[in-house]
């Protein structure tokens, strides 16, 4: 087969001319290429041990299609490419009935490469069945969403279910080194700056199409910067041409640096600050450099709880939706929810309030103030207890009036301890008056008020 090294030679795209064409060569998804794994019995050359249909999974430029031709060249068997964006039933059931003939005449198996099944109909769909059923085909199948919701169940009963995961950063920085070395892709006739590398990995999201895309891109103008032709030193892809090849800013933004540290640190403060439009700002930093949108969920979550709290018990909730919701879809339509909630946060009233309180508690027991439990509470469930006069005198709060009765609940050394002080702010303006008459009626102090437990 011919290679193609010029930059410019034919219209094939970079990220196409470096796909492996065997098992050993793709660069990330360990967790689906051990030995004994799935793909690697669909892939052994004795063409039998493996004929197992797939259902790859996984977010795009994550080795889908490069795992599908990488196991039909390794298997040796016939390969077929269809796309549900162009194909339709008709194209399906000539698949179907060439690779019978195939079978049955020759002995030769058929792998069956679909891309995007999600985007088939069910009817279209349904004529995968009798292929599959029958093993004419060995289906590998590649979608983006959630094959629970996209494909229908008689198809995924009869296959395996892989999910791929978004590549490393050490994974593309592998794949980046090996196009401007490799005679498939830039043939060495080009330096990549360190700077540019890293800027390449952190632009392409986990994505190995839109890294090496973002390289050929950069090369191109390189190349035309410097002339490779006249026989000068090779030409150098830096991160100003990087910049200038993808049409986005290079944010200064190292995962493990002083920039990481100093914008979540900036966001977090910002939200707790109440200033909508910054919280907005440093979130979209986060987003755009590249931040594990699983981080940014985390520290929205940890925001609620701790800076908002109990001044609205709806932003723990809606803090945790936003999270499940960005799992759930991914990214880049995961920006919405976590948006939603930084606006949600950052309007809310704050109160730290349920912060400082289990911070105060947790110091008493560190500083060894802690007390035998009362003996009315202790547990009176086993043989003996009743001896001992545990539960005696214990008064059941539902028999009070309002569900509340005068009794001792903390320990001796901490009665009349408040840990919990409430805000003035949104629900803690009206909370605060019910603990204060909680506290009164459980402790015996005189209240006139009618009902405790009324806010």
């Amino acid at each position: 087969m011919e290679v193609r090294t010029a930059l410019r030679q034919g219209p094939v795209p970079l990220a196409v001319r470096m796909r492996p064409t065997s098992l050993d060569d793709v660069a990330g998804q360990s967790h689906l290429l051990r030995p004994g794994s799935p793909l690697r019995r669909l892939a052994s050359p004795d063409g039998t041990s493996g004929a197992v249909s797939v259902i790859l999974w996984g977010p795009p430029g994550t080795g889908k299609t490069t795992l599908a031709q990488a196991v039909a060249h390794s298997s040796g068997r016939r390969f077929v490419e269809l796309s549900a964006v162009t194909a339709g039933v008709k194209d399906v059931r000539s698949v179907m009935e060439k690779a019978r003939e195939q079978a049955d005449l020759y002995g030769v198996s058929t792998v069956l490469f679909l891309d995007e099944i999600h985007r088939f109909s069910k009817a279209q769909q349904d004529a995968l069945l009798p292929g599959v059923e029958n093993g004419w085909v060995t289906l590998i199948a590649a979608t983006t969403e959630n094959p629970s919701f996209s494909v229908v169940a008689p198809l995924l009963s009869r296959s395996l279910l892989l999910t791929l995961q978004p590549l490393t950063e050490e994974d593309l920085g592998v794949l980046v080194d090996r196009a401007v070395e490799d005679p498939r892709g830039l043939s060495g006739r080009f330096r990549l700056a360190p700077e540019a590398r890293s800027a390449l990995v952190r632009l392409a999201s986990g994505d190995a199409r839109r890294a090496l895309t973002a390289l050929e891109a950069s090369s191109t103008l390189a190349a035309d910067d410097d002339g490779i032709e006249q026989g000068a030193e090779a030409p150098e892809i830096t991160e100003e041409l990087v910049a200038t090849a993808v049409d986005r800013a290079l944010l200064r933004y190292d995962r493990d640096g002083d920039e990481h540290y100093d914008v979540i640190s900036a966001f977090i403060k910002s939200v707790r600050g109440s200033d909508v439009d910054a919280s907005v700002h440093y979130l979209a930093r986060m987003i755009e450099a590249g931040e594990d949108p699983r981080f940014i969920a985390r520290r929205i979550i940890v925001l609620a709880a701790e800076d908002v709290g109990m001044a609205d018990p709806q932003a723990l909730p809606l803090a945790i939706a936003a999270a499940d919701a960005v799992q759930f879809i991914g990214m880049p339509e995961g920006r919405i929810p976590l948006a939603e909630a930084v606006v949600y946060l950052a309007l809310a009233p704050k109160s730290n309030a349920s912060y400082l309180a289990i911070d105060a508690a947790l110091a008493d027991v560190r500083a060894g103030r802690i007390g035998r439990v009362p003996v009315h509470l202790r547990d009176a469930h086993y043989a003996g207890a009743k001896r001992l006069g545990h539960g005696q005198g214990y008064r059941y709060a539902h028999d009070g009036e309002h569900g509340v009765v005068e009794q001792q609940y903390p320990p001796d050394e901490l009665v009349g301890r408040d840990y919990y002080r409430p805000t003035g702010n949104g629900f803690e303006r009206d909370t605060s008056a019910r603990v204060d008459r909680l506290r009164k009626r459980v402790r015996g102090v005189q209240d006139e008020s009618p009902d405790p437990s009324a806010g």
